[in-house]
């Protein structure tokens, strides 16, 4: 058993390494476009399936709250939340148009919409991003592995470089962390 628990921290410690290595200027951007269209007056929506939906509702609490710095409330809405929404539109139009339904609704161009896939191939993420490109929104992807299909869609990408779901999942709330930590700096400034 022990063998197992010291092999899992190996790859999770080759995950962040390697995200460290690649990532951190892609990150960097990422922060600097949503730091902007903050301050422009725009919104951040965020979606995603399953642990990904729990990463976008944590998220978007970051944002709305505060990551560690006090800062004003900063707007943000997770997509996951509301069970009528996401029932209504899953019943009515199909499980792939409970994301785009709400960007439809909800986004207004400039807004920032945030998705998280593991597989990069989730069909309702993916919907929602190519609802936001035509709602003139900025799309960030959340994704592993290679990207899937969702890779191509967005504008920009930080693909953790694992295929394990586990591992891409905590690579994901690392990234969560380190956003925040940048808009929180940027606002603190700003205030």
């Amino acid at each position: 058993m022990k063998n197992k628990i010291c092999e899992y921290f190996t790859e999770h410690t080759r995950v962040l390494e390697q995200m460290k290595c690649d990532l951190a200027t892609s990150l960097e951007s990422i922060a600097g476009v949503v730091v902007q269209q903050l301050k422009d007056g725009h919104k951040v929506l965020v979606m995603g399936n399953g642990g990904s939906a729990a990463d976008a509702q944590h998220l978007a609490a970051e944002l709305v709250g505060r990551f560690v710095t006090e800062r004003r409330a900063l707007p943000a809405i997770a997509l996951t939340t509301d069970s009528s929404i996401l029932t209504a539109v899953g019943n009515d139009y199909g499980f792939n148009d409970i994301f785009c339904r709400q960007v439809n609704a909800l986004a207004q161009p400039g807004d920032v919409i945030l998705g998280l896939s593991t597989s990069g191939n989730s069909e309702n993420v993916l919907q929602g991003f190519l609802a936001a490109k035509e709602c003139h929104c900025t799309t960030v992807g959340f994704l592993g592995g290679s990207g899937g299909r969702i890779a191509d869609q967005v504008d920009y990408a930080l693909t953790v470089p694992s295929k394990i779901t586990a591992h891409i999942q905590e690579g994901h709330i690392v990234l969560i962390h380190l956003l925040c930590m940048l808009v929180d700096e940027a606002f603190v400034s700003d205030d």
